[in-house]
């Protein structure tokens, strides 16, 4: 891509924009940043920017910032439904996302990976894989490093695992990984699509420019991935932790193994697996399925599935306090990530929950609650439903506790009535906005309190 003497417009000052304004100034464009806030609402000094010569502008975006521009640039938080961006395309102004910049100066592979649950893990895991084939291995995207500034450091020779998620998916047009692996599709981030069809179409534009050349890695055991081979222009290879397959990456006698080409290669037993719980499984066989097709040897693969113990905020073991277990799990954004926490423990949980409302249907995570929780704890401004729910499913009323909007006060409450053999366990099944600037800050807050006590 030739950002030379360009004007470009990058929208959104979060990480992603941040990045990319710098990258396309690198790179001899002549930027403006923009967001919609204001300077004062923003936490980050933006004086290296203004340092490189990087106009900005804050508050409301007018037509005008259009003016002169030869593209536009958009952060991953910036629908492309906004004002601004239906003005831009009805001037044939081109519009990418962070993303697409990444590829466009990319000089490895690309093998990323999406789906609504299970991402950071799975890329995290195959971040390591990759390590074991290839010298130079960057890890980024959605996981909190802005892919642009991987692929630039990675330079040539190397290889990116990159997480993606549907919001940077909405304004990519020629991203094409060398593999792709699509985990699951299950309802999430409606308010932004509007739809479950527009959601798993984001996802689906994952492997849209794929050829001949590429990879494909679905979930067999996902009806809606598994039959997204009927849109694919690649080669696709399931995974599945149910069923046998033909070929492909699958559970057999207790054992992890790859078939491909005719050949079956053994990874280790689901004991031996560093990280637990079936949800885990598949991750594994999304991450090892991924780094094989890259070139990693069967061998080396199962070496760091028996080491890899995990990533931060999710199922975190945190500390134990008179014989209380306590575990983060603050990536559990949506109820079927929740969900997946809960059928990780056998019972006896006392969870915290709640946050940022994405108003998914919660049936199946109260059902799981009924079983296995013995009290419910929430916080932020999904309390008032959650509860209403609960008690719509029979959950005892006088088992649910309700702590404001103050992390404190629910950890706190919980270390009241923990008792061995329970865990308490954060698993909010909701965003964080409403309280936390993201889900990090979120576990982050969790931890130092369970820390503090």
């Amino acid at each position: 891509m030739d950002l030379e003497n360009k004007k470009v417009l990058v929208i959104g000052a979060a990480r992603s924009g941040i990045a990319a304004a710098k990258v396309a100034k690198k790179f001899g464009a002549l930027v403006i940043l923009s967001d919609a806030k204001l300077e004062s609402e923003i936490n980050f000094d933006f004086d290296e920017l203004r340092g490189l010569g990087i106009d900005l502008s804050f508050g409301k975006q007018t037509d005008e910032l259009l003016s002169g521009v030869d593209l536009i640039i958009v952060s991953p938080a910036v629908p492309i439904k906004i004002p601004l961006l239906k003005s831009a395309a009805a001037k044939n102004i081109p519009i990418i996302s962070e993303v697409e910049l990444a590829y466009s100066l990319a000089k490895s592979p690309i093998c990323a990976v999406t789906g609504t649950n299970g991402k950071t893990t799975t890329v995290t895991l195959l971040g390591l894989l990759l390590k074991e084939k290839f010298s130079k291995v960057g890890v980024g995207g959605n996981i909190g490093v802005p892919l642009s500034e991987v692929a630039l450091e990675v330079g040539a020779g190397g290889c990116i695992a990159a997480e993606i998620s549907s919001y940077q998916m909405e304004a990519t047009k020629n991203f094409k990984p060398h593999v792709s692996a699509i985990l699951n599709v299950t309802p999430d981030h409606l308010k932004r699509h509007g739809s479950m069809e527009v959601y798993q179409a984001m996802k689906e534009k994952i492997f849209a420019q794929e050829t001949t050349e590429d990879f494909l890695v679905l979930n067999y055991d996902d009806e809606k991935v598994r039959e997204m081979i009927d849109r694919a222009g690649c080669r696709v290879l399931y995974f599945s932790r149910k069923v046998k397959l033909f070929e492909g990456a699958f559970v057999k006698n207790n054992r992890l193994v790859i078939k491909f080409n005719g050949e079956t290669h053994e990874l280790c037993t689901v004991d031996e697996l560093g990280i637990k719980g079936w949800h885990n499984v598949e991750n594994a066989l999304a991450a090892a399925l991924t780094a094989f097709l890259a070139g990693v040897d069967a061998e080396k693969i199962s070496n760091v599935l028996k080491t890899f113990q995990g990533v931060e905020h999710r199922i975190e073991f945190v500390r134990e306090i008179d014989g209380v277990k306590y575990y983060n799990d603050s990536k559990a954004t949506n109820t079927d990530s929740a969900i997946k926490a809960l059928e990780t423990f056998a019972g006896h949980i006392i969870l915290i929950a709640g946050g940022d409302d994405k108003g998914t249907d919660l049936t199946d995570f109260l059902r799981l609650v009924n079983e296995r929780v013995d009290y419910l704890i929430l916080v932020g401004d999904a309390a008032k439903r959650f509860k209403t729910c609960a008690l719509a499913e029979n959950f005892p009323a006088e088992k649910i506790l309700e702590a404001g909007y103050s992390m404190q006060r629910a950890v706190e409450l919980a270390k009241e009535i923990a008792r061995p053999p329970q865990v308490v366990l954060l698993s909010p099944a909701c965003a964080s906005f409403d309280m936390y600037s993201d889900f990090e800050e979120r576990g982050r807050d969790f931890k130092k309190i369970a820390f503090e006590l």
